[in-house]
């Protein structure tokens, strides 16, 4: 069955309350597809299988209402409609035009938790401003699918990361939607540091809005991140991030409104010149990790799982590892962290998403065209 149709039926039955079952690439799908599925490697609890490949694939989101229709984004530009059960994918018209260089482009795809009434998609990407400037920013648009092309139609910008400055790196943009409704999006330092800990600048904060833009409890909710490119909230409703430190000191972070996360006064990396960095946290004011990587594995896309596909993961965060190079396991219990299992996947990986059916999908970080990987794991027999 064709994508567009299939996807179309896919709404039609989420609309009547009814689910069926089942960093532009034209890179051949089946030259991926067509790789034998991988035995578990000693001590993995689970299995790859290699689904598709992008270019440079930055984040995952499955569309609610839907078993195996996700929507994936490349860095350069690109909104791809994927079936993860059959391999075939439409790109996806009408995204807003995103400023790629350095570390932006395209960024993270969320659909509206009320997707099946009103079709929402949340966009972030780096957005150019005068000069040489560009900044982080948010819209959403209603996604059509079932007669040509799907598209997004009527984007409308809800945030934008002020102020613009100079630089590719550090745009941060993850989405997280909170269990009332309202969206949390994480706005990083820009590389510039002291922002971080600037009231009146955005940069190193996430903010608290609702699905409009509005904010919500004044300029931002914390402050004082460097670069947080994972966030999820676990089913107790806590709020979770992974944050990349400096020269080292990677973050586990628990978000809580208000709280200052210390950014660059405090940290467990150093700077890349070498120079420390004071990491005395609490007796300085600032709000402790509650786990932290030195050396680095450059934390990127996390969740809290919530299948039972893997019960041996429920309610843990697994993220991504850039320079690590791995699969990262991290237990929750209540408001506490403890890294727990790290699993070597001989590639950056940039995302992780979880299927309605359980099973995971990893997105690894493409370096060249076509070589960023769809892996789909399922438990080790």
């Amino acid at each position: 069955m064709p994508i567009l149709f299939r996807t179309a039926l896919v709404l039609a039955l989420t609309a009547c309350g009814t689910s069926p079952s089942s960093n532009a690439n034209t890179a051949s799908i089946e030259a991926a597809g067509q790789q034998s599925q991988a035995p578990a490697d000693q001590g993995r609890p689970f299995r790859t299988e290699p689904v598709m490949r992008f270019g440079t694939p930055w984040a995952m989101d499955f569309l609610p209402g839907s078993s195996s229709v996700a929507l994936v984004t490349e860095k350069e530009g690109n909104l791809w409609l994927v079936d993860v059960s059959t391999g075939e994918r439409s790109q996806v018209s009408g995204v807003p035009d995103a400023k790629v260089a350095g570390q932006g482009g395209l960024g993270d795809v969320v659909a509206h938790p009320d997707f099946a009434a009103n079709r929402r998609v949340y966009l972030s990407f780096v957005e150019a401003g005068p000069g040489d400037t560009s900044g982080a920013a948010l819209g959403y648009g209603g996604l059509v699918t079932g007669d040509g092309q799907p598209r997004i139609e009527g984007f409308k910008v809800i945030w934008r990361q002020e102020p613009k400055v100079t630089g590719n790196g550090h745009f941060a943009h993850r989405i997280a939607f909170a269990p009332d409704g309202t969206m949390f999006v994480s706005s990083g330092d820009r590389q510039k540091m002291q922002p971080a800990q600037d009231p009146n600048s955005d940069l190193g904060k996430i903010i608290h809005m609702t699905d409009e833009g509005e904010r919500i409890g004044g300029r931002f909710a914390t402050m004082g991140h460097r670069n947080i490119l994972g966030l999820d909230f676990a089913p107790d409703g806590r709020l979770w991030a992974t944050e990349m430190g400096p020269a080292h000191g990677d973050e586990i972070n628990l978000i809580l409104k208000g709280r200052n996360y210390g950014w660059p006064e405090v940290s467990y990396g150093s700077h890349y010149d070498g120079e420390d960095i004071p990491d005395d946290h609490d007796s300085r004011g600032f709000e402790e990790p509650k786990a932290w990587w030195n050396p680095a594995v450059s934390p990127a896309g996390m969740i809290v799982y919530s299948g039972d596909l893997f019960p041996q993961w429920k309610g843990d965060i697994l993220a991504g590892g850039l320079s690590g190079q791995a699969l990262l396991h991290v237990e929750l219990e209540g408001d506490s962290a403890r890294k727990a299992r790290r699993w070597d996947m001989e590639a950056r990986i940039r995302e992780i998403a979880e299927a309605p059916d359980g099973s995971v999908y990893i997105l690894e970080d493409g370096r060249s065209p076509g070589q960023g990987r769809l892996l789909r794991l399922t438990p080790a027999r």
